[in-house]
C-alpha cells in the first residue's frame, strides 16, 4: 500500500485490510503483539512456514507499514511498526467475539423451536 494523496481513505483503507487478508499475516502480527521484536528463526517456529513464504508474508506487511525490521549481525528482529496493530487485533477479536456469542446464541435459539417437518411429509399431512 503505497499512500496516494489523492485516493480517498476509503481506498487507502481497503488497501491496509487487503494487506492484511491472510491468515498466516493476521499470526505473524499476533505473534509480533506478544513482544518487543521478534527474530526471524522465532516467527519461522511459531508460523511452521517455510522461510521463503514467511519472506514474501513479511514483504507484505513491510510494503503496508505494519511491521519494521533490523538486521543485527546475522539476524533479522521484526516488531510492529504501530503500537495501533495490536490494538487494532484486539478489536477485531472482541468483535469476533460479539459476532460468534450472537451466532452461538442463535443456534441454541434454533435449537429450541419445533422441527421443521420438510416439505414430502408436510404435502402428505396436509392430504
Amino acid at each position: 500500500m503505497i499512500v496516494d494523496p489523492t485516493r480517498p481513505l476509503y481506498e487507502v483503507k481497503a488497501g491496509l485490510f487487503k494487506g492484511l487478508a491472510h491468515p498466516i499475516r493476521i499470526r505473524i502480527l499476533e505473534v509480533l503483539s506478544s513482544a518487543a521484536e521478534v527474530p526471524v528463526a522465532s516467527l519461522l517456529e511459531q508460523t511452521s512456514l517455510e522461510a521463503s513464504h514467511l519472506s514474501q508474508h513479511l514483504a507484505v506487511l513491510r510494503r503496508n507499514r505494519l511491521v519494521e525490521s533490523e538486521r543485527r549481525g546475522s539476524l533479522v528482529y521484526y516488531r510492529l511498526a504501530y503500537a495501533e496493530v495490536a490494538d487494532l487485533l484486539r478489536v477485531a477479536r472482541v468483535l469476533l467475539g460479539e459476532i460468534l456469542g450472537t451466532t452461538e446464541q442463535q443456534l441454541v435459539a434454533q435449537r429450541e423451536l419445533p422441527e421443521i417437518p420438510r416439505a414430502d411429509t408436510w404435502a402428505e399431512a396436509r392430504g
